[in-house]
């Protein structure tokens, strides 16, 4: 069965809640949830005028494709409150796939690594903690080896 890392987020409303909610979520949705990171406060990347970010990353089985674990996580995001805004803006919940396997995937809704993994302290933090060893398909290098050399 694939193994998936997912980066979560959320800056809107109780941040914290809305995190370990897509969680528990994923879990009825019938992803197996490996481990997960703990919490981690950040700034906002991309449009900085907005409130602070919840972050964290788990690492999970599933026996979706890639397109469908997509879908199913976009009907997460919206059954918990996401609205669509304007790129990179405040959201409720955020849930991006990180890596599948060791896939590589760029379609036009998806690429896998997720293509600003490597420079956003705020995804590497957790994911180090959960997966310092994965190795990057494309970077060839690990997790915690990337988090080590971002000047963040």
């Amino acid at each position: 069965m694939p193994v998936v890392h997912l980066g979560i987020g959320s800056n809107l409303g109780d941040r914290q809640s809305n995190c370990i909610g897509a969680v528990r979520r994923l879990e009825e949705c019938g992803l197996r949830i490996l481990s997960q990171s703990s919490l981690v406060e950040s700034e906002p990347w991309g449009v900085k005028d907005q409130p602070r970010f919840m972050n964290m990353a788990v690492e999970a089985e599933t026996d979706l494709p890639p397109s469908e674990l997509l879908e199913l996580l976009k009907r997460v995001e919206k059954d918990m409150g996401r609205e669509e805004t304007f790129r990179w803006g405040p959201r409720v919940i955020d849930i991006d796939i990180l890596f599948y396997d060791d896939d590589i995937i760029d379609i036009e809704t998806l690429r896998v690594p997720h293509p600003f993994l490597h420079e956003r302290g705020f995804v590497l933090a957790p994911l180090a903690e959960i997966a310092p060893d994965k190795v990057h398909p494309v970077l060839k290098k690990t997790v915690s080896e990337i988090f080590a050399s971002s000047a963040f």
